[in-house]
Formats: C-alpha cells, structure tokens, sequence
C-alpha cells in the first residue's frame, strides 16, 4: 500500500459564484464538500487511479468528525483506508471560491488546530507501526500549531530507517529541514524552490535543491508543467496548452501520479507525462482531490517532454 502522511487536515468547501466582486453580497450556486488537506488529496486520487492507499495525520472535533464521514463515503476506485488520530482540537476548514465567470479561484485556509505533544507521540508511534506495510510513503503540506518545525525531518529519517522510499511536499523552514534530512523526491513550487535556494531560475534552483539533500526533485512551474532533477538526468514536461478552471489540488494530483510511478518502477519520462496530464486533468475538476478521466486519457500522449539545454 501507499501511505500519505496530512498532519494539518481540513474539511474542503468549495463555493460557486457567478462572479467575484470585491465587497459585494454574493448568492452561491453551488457547494460542495470534501475531505481536504494535501495528502487526502493524494490519496483520493491514488485510490482512484487503482492503489491501495491509507492515509495518517489528525482529524477532531465535528469538522474532523465530518471530513472522516467523507472519506469513508468515497466510492471512486480503491477505498481509502483511514488510520487519522483522534485530537482535541476541531479540524479547520479551507474555502474555495469559484468566480464562474471568470474560471479563477480564491483560497481561504484556516490556521488549524493546536497539537498536544501526547497526540504528537500518538502519531509516530502509528506511523511507525504503518510504515511497516508501506510501499512508499507521501509527507504533504503545512504543519499545525504545536508541532515543532523539524517534524518532516523526523518522519523522513523514520521512513528512510524503515526502508520505505519517501516523497516531500511542503514549504518553507519545514522544507528546509526535511530536505537535509534526504528523501527521496520533494515537490515544490516554484516560489516555494526560490525561498528554499534563493534562486528564481527553475533550472539552477532545481539542481540546487537536489545537492542539498534530496534524491530527486520535481518542481511544479504551474501551466508550464515540471521540471525534474534525476540521478538519471535533467527534464521538463508540459501540457500542450494551458488548462483554465480549479487549480486547487492539481499539485496533489502530480504527487499522486509520481508516487504511482515510483511504486510502478516506471522511468522518469513516463512518470512525468502522468504527473502533468493528471495535475491539467484536476484542473478540469470542480474539486480537489478529483480529476476528469476523460481529459486525463487524452491529455497524457500530448504531452511534451525534453531535455533543457541547460541540463548540461
């Protein structure tokens, strides 16, 4: 199975406006709910894809109550299994709106609850005991209050102790930590890279994040596709034009996919191609964690992957 770690949970609404003005009464069209937080996402999308996937972190309170009733009621391909730990504090909430006119969306993240160092000491110890079923292993997203900002570095040398390969997606002091700490792939973004190295150029501040202790990086560059930095070499993969609707969750989708490909032993090129069609295809999606098939399908032989130059 595939294990994906959420330490900071949420209960994703996503509102449907006819158009988003600034300072004015708005009558929403459509809601929808779902369980959120970067590794359900990965792991929903996993699961419809065909893996079996199990998913960690925490969940309390009546949101926390709802997001598992979600998740349960996911009916998409494989079930997701749930093993979240029960805290004290409520799961928080994200907001998505939907400017229909538009296709933009606007993002609203609660800060999420505070965690108690004995629910902490309940998580690695399920984690370890989940790590020994793992195949590979997802750590995705911000840290909830109360955790200390070295925790992915923690789960990372768990991982790496238990033989289990591990992907990283965070951002900021987290990142930096969990990097040095060497999994084996991280994901950032392009901002996210440029604070992490202190360079804007993709190339140079891909490369430089792999000398700083990842085995591979891939990095989203949004409607332009990835960029990877590989033991095996340097490539950029991209769409063949850009897709409008719901970003939310397209980098969750990539995650999914190079999780998929590194389970499958599948090469590099192949893994990306199923990274950036999978992430357009989300896009397509009204909510995260789904993804339209159809598009997916026939997206993924058009896209385009090569060599940069400056890979040399």
């Amino acid at each position: 199975m595939i294990l994906t770690v959420t330490l900071n949970t949420a209960l994703d609404l996503t509102y449907r406006v006819p158009a988003l003005v600034p300072h004015a009464s708005h009558r929403i069209t459509q809601v929808i709910e779902r369980p959120g937080g970067k590794g359900l996402n990965v792991a929903r999308v996993l699961g419809a894809l065909g893996h079996e996937t199990v998913v960690t972190g925490f969940a309390g309170g009546a949101t926390g109550e709802t997001l598992r009733a979600l998740l349960a009621a996911t009916t998409a391909g494989q079930p997701v299994r749930d093993e979240l730990v029960p805290i004290a504090g409520p799961t928080r909430r994200t907001v998505a709106v939907v400017d229909a006119a538009s296709g933009d969306t606007t993002q609203l993240n609660e800060p999420g609850p505070a965690i108690a160092p004995a629910e902490w000491a309940a998580f690695t110890a399920r984690f370890t005991e989940l790590l020994a079923g793992a195949r590979a292993v997802a750590l995705c997203g911000s840290l909830p209050p109360g955790i200390h900002v070295g925790a992915y570095a923690e789960l990372v040398r768990l991982a790496r102790r238990a033989g289990v390969p591990v992907l990283l997606d965070t951002s900021g002091e987290p990142l930096r930590r969990g990097i040095a700490a060497r999994p084996d792939l991280v994901k950032p973004n392009a901002q996210e890279l440029a604070q992490l190295t202190g360079s804007r150029e993709p190339h140079r501040a891909t490369r430089d994040a792999r000398r700083r202790g990842a085995h591979a990086v891939v990095t989203s560059l949004g409607p332009a596709g990835l960029l990877a930095a590989t033991p095996e070499g340097l490539w950029q993969a991209a769409p063949p034009a850009p897709v409008q609707g719901n970003p939310t969750g397209a980098g969750d989708s990539a995650v999914a996919a190079l999780l998929a490909g590194l389970v499958d032993g599948t090469d590099w090129p192949t893994r990306l191609a199923h990274a950036v069609a999978l992430s357009a295809a989300t896009v397509l999606s009204p909510v995260a964690g789904e993804f339209d098939e159809a598009a997916y399908e026939s997206l993924l032989p058009r896209i385009a992957i090569h060599e940069p130059a400056t890979a040399a």
